[in-house]
């Protein structure tokens, strides 16, 4: 590990206790996935309208 990493992970972390690491990695987690979910909504909605407008 570089020191570089270590004293960034160390900023990020350092303070909190094992418990709110873990839910700081399901949050982040959680986040990814509903940013796919909407990554994949909005592109269905950009397909559907150029459907409807003929322009496929």
């Amino acid at each position: 590990m570089t020191e570089l990493t270590y004293h960034r992970w160390r900023q990020q972390y350092g303070g909190m206790q094992a418990e709110e690491v873990r839910r700081l990695t399901q949050l982040e987690k959680e986040n990814a996935r509903l940013k796919k979910l909407l990554a994949e909504a909005e592109l269905e909605k950009a397909m559907l309208k150029d459907l409807a407008e003929g322009n496929f």
